[in-house]
């Protein structure tokens, strides 16, 4: 069992409307992701923050929706608060953030066949980016993440054991932070 993990409790600050609720393709940047994760991870877990009931009311897409009560303290918080909603019996996690909505099911399938070790990260042209998959057995480890620490402690802890995908999808470094990006990702058409 893979359980999908889906970040969308920020503000949208520099956006100035929830990045969930933006179009791509036809859809909501959320219902693309639950709709992509769903094909391959049971349960697929979305964190809301701001903005939550205008956000859950939009989503058309079967997902287990967690409310983060302390998102302004940022993507750490909302990851643990997604990581405790995940079942004991899940392998692994598939994690993304909201804001990469471009991302290919052929890059879903490629970080989840062959079950790896402990973390799989995707590139693109050498860039790091979304989704990444990481074993169960990193949960603990997030989870114990305090103040000040990030996500990016564990994920560097584990350096000698992550395995990098160098793929042709160009969706994995698509970050849709500012109404720019958005432009950007709407007139190239990913």
């Amino acid at each position: 069992m893979i359980a999908g993990l889906i970040l969308a409790a920020g503000e949208s600050r520099r956006m100035g409307s929830p990045k969930a609720l933006l179009t791509y393709r036809g859809e909501t940047f959320l219902n693309r992701l639950v709709s992509l994760f769903t094909v391959h991870c049971a349960p697929v877990v979305v964190v809301l923050g701001a903005g939550a009931a205008v956000i859950r009311a939009a989503t058309t897409q079967p997902a287990t929706f967690v409310v983060n009560p302390d998102w302004t303290d940022g993507q750490t918080s909302s990851l643990q608060w997604g990581l405790r909603a995940v079942p004991a019996a899940a392998e692994g996690v598939l994690l993304t953030l909201v804001d990469h909505p471009a991302v290919e099911i052929q890059t879903i399938e490629a970080l989840l066949a062959n079950f790896p070790g402990v973390l799989r990260i995707p590139r693109y042209a050498g860039h790091k980016g979304h989704p990444i998959f990481f074993s169960s057995a990193l949960i603990p480890e997030f989870l114990a993440v305090g103040p000040g620490g990030t996500a990016k402690d564990v994920v560097h802890r584990h350096a000698a054991e992550t395995e990098f995908l160098d793929l042709t999808d160009p969706g994995i470094v698509a970050d849709i932070d500012d109404p720019g990006a958005y432009r950007a990702l709407t007139e190239a058409a990913l």
